[in-house]
């Protein structure tokens, strides 16, 4: 992508790796015959789907010096997320990711992110602090804090944020690339100290705060100084509360075609809306649109909508 001075208005750090996707449904990967090639990981899908609302969308992070990390890039570029940001790495291999789909409420994951995935090993001095300063949106996820010097990385970046407005947590907890939930709830603690937004799921908000129970965990989220917590609970909708506000929306029904990705779809429609300034009820019902369109589709990253597209659907009165 051709570098702008401008400053990023979504800046996500975190995941990118190659999804590989059974062209089959309802099969295991070792009866699939034919598979497609995206974009994958949930800092980048995010990043994807906030360039899709024609905002300026960047990334931080890594890839292998080999034909998968050219196609990363190259597909950053394609789907105008500014990849300034996203090194080479000398050494480690571009990751790929299979899955297996079993609709609605099945898709197991297969993670080839051995001995280590690029995007962990971001370091620190190749921070471009003053975009992170800068940036309206900072995101970041709990798998950023799995390992070094990633690690290091996210909290000096978070430390010259300074708690900024939307500094947002995900609490994409994958218990495959930690040693064990206490290293990740210790982790996620100190991250909590300089976030302004958190949004995950039940089990999620367990390893964080230890609470399941969508209000209990979002006032616990609070409690820690978070001004915005958003609480994913499945077919019962989302839940969010503010210090003077609690809202809860349903979900959006679909015929879910592959459930991956409809989270991200979910954070990239929440960056979209607190950069528009809407109220809460508003990003909450079109960032479940989002989520739910995307479900509905076999891809992530490319499958992620427009705003005309979810506009159309609230529109007709959900």
């Amino acid at each position: 992508m051709t570098e702008t001075s401008s400053t990023p208005d979504v800046l996500a750090i975190g995941r990118l790796g190659v999804d590989i996707y059974p062209l089959q449904s309802g099969v295991g990967l070792e009866d699939v015959q034919t598979f497609g090639k995206y974009l994958g990981g949930s800092a980048a899908n995010v990043s994807v789907a906030a360039a899709r609302y024609s905002h300026h969308s960047a990334l931080i992070s890594r890839v292998g010096n080999d034909p998968f990390g050219r196609y990363l890039l190259r597909e950053l570029d394609r789907l105008v997320v500014d990849n300034r940001y996203v090194a080479t790495d000398p050494s480690l291999k571009t990751p790929v990711t299979f899955c297996e789909i079993f609709p609605p409420d099945d898709f197991p994951l297969y993670f080839y992110r051995e001995p280590k995935a690029p995007d962990l090993n971001v370091e620190p001095a190749e921070l471009d602090l003053d975009a992170v300063r800068a940036a309206k949106v900072f995101w970041f996820t709990v798998t950023g804090l799995s390992q070094e010097p990633s690690r290091a990385a996210h909290h000096a970046a978070l430390q010259a944020r300074g708690r900024a407005e939307n500094t947002v947590i995900d609490l994409d907890y994958r218990p495959m690339f930690w040693t064990d939930a206490a290293e990740a709830t210790a982790q996620v603690a100190r991250a909590l100290e300089h976030a302004t937004v958190a949004v995950g799921n039940r089990e999620e908000c367990e390893v964080a705060v230890g609470e399941t129970e969508p209000l209990r965990a979002a006032d616990a989220l609070l409690e820690r100084g978070v001004r915005l917590a958003i609480v994913k609970q499945g077919p019962k909708g989302v839940l969010a509360k503010t210090a003077d506000e609690t809202v809860e929306v349903p979900p959006y029904f679909v015929d879910v075609v592959n459930g991956l990705g409809a989270g991200d779809a979910f954070g990239g429609a929440l960056c979209h809306g607190l950069l528009e300034g809407w109220e809460l009820e508003r990003v909450l019902r079109f960032a479940n649109v989002a989520g739910a369109l995307v479900a509905s589709r076999l891809e992530c990253s490319t499958a992620m909508p427009t705003t005309e597209e979810v506009d159309a659907i609230l529109q007709r009165g959900f």
